[in-house]
């Protein structure tokens, strides 16, 4: 899968630099191209020599050569196809986090259009100051791949957190990507998202604090990764890629409807939608006016048609369906309860306990369980990585040979 890929490998000045030509004799012998640029204290731990004669190419510390020629930061940035910063020192994560750009690797990574893969290395009481784990999940929250560093021997006689990924671990990493980038591809895939509103009269409506974020993210990734992507969305105003085949709606009927005209076709269905439980009997044509200061009004509620549970009933065997589960309290009884109840493949659990998880956050914290009751727990991320979470596990259960 790596052959004939371009691999942009930047390289910092921490011990564990020793560890890279490892890592670009296993990328070269897969097939793909590597170049590297390093910053100039990287050049204390492992000889240009070396690391020209492996990949093949100049390394690249300076931004002219020797004679004067331009190394490009932009047509490197777009040349490349993946960048990988192994290993990433304190100082310039700190730079990526907070827009310093004084060297050639930095500018390569500002202009990065690519997926960057960032493999922190450093001793332990670094590894854990505040400061540090607040830059990676600011770069974690760009969409920058974040390496956790394992516990090991340190160089400074110590154990543990800090050491780098191994060059095989991530070797391993840049093939996955790249092993999965169309894994979805001739698969149609049907998404809801967003809060659909439940209108009380013309001006006024019932609805949640639902954004449409995690949907739309996951349309996004199943795009990217070849799928043909319908999404049904209540009122949003995030925008999608025009390879999304999108369907906007308002209510939960018009959600319903739409569904299942799309869902006999779809090979994965991922019910992402936020859906009012109930909606109001009576819906009148003019505003409702208060008379009097004192005045009460009562609204008479019915439920909504449940979409989830409905695709559950007509769904095939070789269909798969995703629900979501937002809870507050007993969260895994109940996602499991509604799991076996809607007869779902997956659920996706949500904990409003969870800080920065569930609504109005570019953040998510899932818990994902099977209709096995296998359970994975996820880190807090960007609702974009939380989405090439769940996707990953379903291409990697279903999808690969």
């Amino acid at each position: 899968m790596l052959k004939g890929k371009n691999i942009l490998l930047g390289i910092t000045g921490g011990i564990a630099a020793y560890k890279t030509p490892l890592l670009v004799r296993l990328l070269v012998k897969a097939g793909a191209n590597v170049k590297v640029v390093t910053t100039h204290s990287a050049l204390d731990f492992v000889t240009p020599l070396t690391l020209a004669t492996l990949s093949k190419n100049s390394v690249l510390t300076e931004f002219t050569d020797q004679h004067q020629n331009w190394n490009n930061h932009v047509e490197l940035a777009l040349w490349s196809d993946f960048f990988v910063i192994a290993p990433a020192t304190a100082n310039t994560i700190a730079k990526m986090a907070t827009g310093i750009c004084d060297n050639l690797l930095l500018a390569c990574y500002f202009s990065a259009k690519c997926p960057v893969l960032v493999a922190p290395a450093m001793d332990l009481d670094m590894y854990q100051h505040p400061t540090l784990k607040t830059n990676l999940n600011t770069l974690s929250s760009f969409g920058n791949i974040i390496l956790a560093a394992p516990s090991g021997e340190l160089a400074s006689g110590l154990s543990g957190e800090g050491r780098m990924e191994e060059p095989e671990a991530i070797f391993n990493t840049i093939s996955q990507h790249f092993n999965t980038s169309k894994s979805l591809t001739k698969k149609k895939v049907l998404i809801t998202a967003g809060p659909p509103i439940e209108k009380i009269d013309p001006v006024r409506f019932i609805s949640n604090f639902s954004t449409g974020k995690m949907g739309t993210a996951l349309a996004e990734k199943a795009a990217q990764l070849g799928a043909d992507v319908t999404l049904v969305i209540g009122p949003s105003a995030i925008k999608t890629s025009s390879s999304i085949h999108r369907i906007d709606v308002q209510t939960a009927e018009e959600m319903y409807n739409s569904v299942h005209q799309h869902v006999a076709k779809a090979d994965i269905i991922i019910m992402a939608a936020a859906v009012a439980d109930f909606t109001p009997k009576n819906t009148v044509s003019e505003k409702i006016k208060k008379k009097n200061t004192n005045d009460q009004f009562n609204i008479e509620l019915q439920p909504t048609k449940d979409i989830l549970a409905s695709v559950g009933k007509v769904k095939n065997k070789t269909q798969l369906l995703i629900g979501f589960a937002l809870e507050t309290n007993n969260e895994l009884e109940n996602a499991k309860s509604k799991l076996q109840k809607k007869q779902l493949d997956y659920i996706v659990l949500n904990s409003l306990n969870d800080k920065g998880a569930g609504f109005e956050h570019d953040t998510n914290k899932i818990t994902l369980i099977d209709k096995n009751n296998n359970i994975l727990n996820f880190e807090l991320k960007t609702k974009e990585k939380v989405a090439e979470d769940i996707l990953q596990v379903i291409v990697s259960n279903h999808f690969t040979k």
